[in-house]
């Protein structure tokens, strides 16, 4: 199991298939890299690197404070790791809010930028409602692993699929980061700096998302120069993988043009 280590000592555990151009495929909170294994082939003309974040997987799970500008640092030891100056970069749910601080604040280091299901955070971003809340936040552990399921695929798709599911956390989190998790994704504010973002970017957002409100993406798409906009109609927080047959080559479409 290769790793890389941050400046401050904490090893990151990473995975790198395949050859061709690199591509930085990014997680959402609480989740390590198997929340992409149902889609990474799709993606299989490209050399593509995962890593499980800080406080999942393999890597180190330090109690301390946790960012989405951190996250972004902490792929950029991964990157200097394996020697790749230079990757194209697809970050779905909180993985997004990592890659446009990779974006921002790195821009010699992003080739092309796909951000899935994401948003700008901070006060612009528009919040889940109190209903969602309360749903996920049901002291029934069952009732609430429902919910959250239920946000991320429709009803057809759990019917014909009935897990396991590696797209709703890493079981294996201590306490301890999932609250890090959560706190740093809750804490991501980027709509000043994204203005500053040169990557050539694509949006892509399912229409029925509600866990992370499909209002978020045409505010990215305008605020990020350039950036083109994609809904996926009938889609819900997991449009990534119950809506593949769209959404991959939508954008690999995207990644052949940069």
């Amino acid at each position: 199991m290769p790793y890389a280590t941050t400046p401050s000592g904490v090893k990151l555990s990473y995975q790198v298939r395949g050859h061709g151009t690199p591509l930085v495929l990014l997680q959402g909170q609480a989740n390590d890299h198997r929340w992409w294994g149902s889609v990474r082939d799709d993606f299989g003309a490209y050399r593509t690197i995962t890593l499980d974040y800080r406080g999942t997987g393999d890597s180190d799970k330090p109690d301390e404070p946790y960012s989405t500008r951190g996250f972004a640092r902490d792929v950029l030891a991964v990157l200097d790791e394996i020697g790749v100056e230079r990757a194209h970069v697809y970050g779905t749910s909180m993985g997004g809010r990592v890659a446009q601080w990779l974006a921002a604040d790195h821009p010699g280091r992003v080739g092309a930028l796909v951000l899935g299901c994401s948003s700008p955070g901070g006060a612009h971003g528009v919040e889940r409602s109190n209903e969602v809340r309360r749903s996920l936040a049901q002291a029934d552990r069952a009732a609430a692993e429902r919910a959250l399921l239920e946000l991320m695929y429709t009803p057809a798709w759990l019917a014909a699929h009935p897990g396991p599911f590696h797209t709703i956390g890493d079981p294996h989190m201590p306490a301890h980061a999932r609250r890090r998790h959560l706190a740093a994704s809750a804490g991501h504010d980027a709509w000043e700096a994204l203005p500053a973002i040169a990557a050539p970017t694509l949006v892509v957002h399912g229409t029925d998302d509600i866990f992370n409100p499909a209002a978020n993406a045409p505010l990215l798409a305008g605020r990020i120069p350039g950036a083109e906009l994609r809904m996926i109609d009938g889609a819900r927080h997991a449009y990534f993988e119950e809506f593949r047959q769209v959404a991959s080559p939508l954008v690999l479409e995207f990644l052949s043009r940069h």
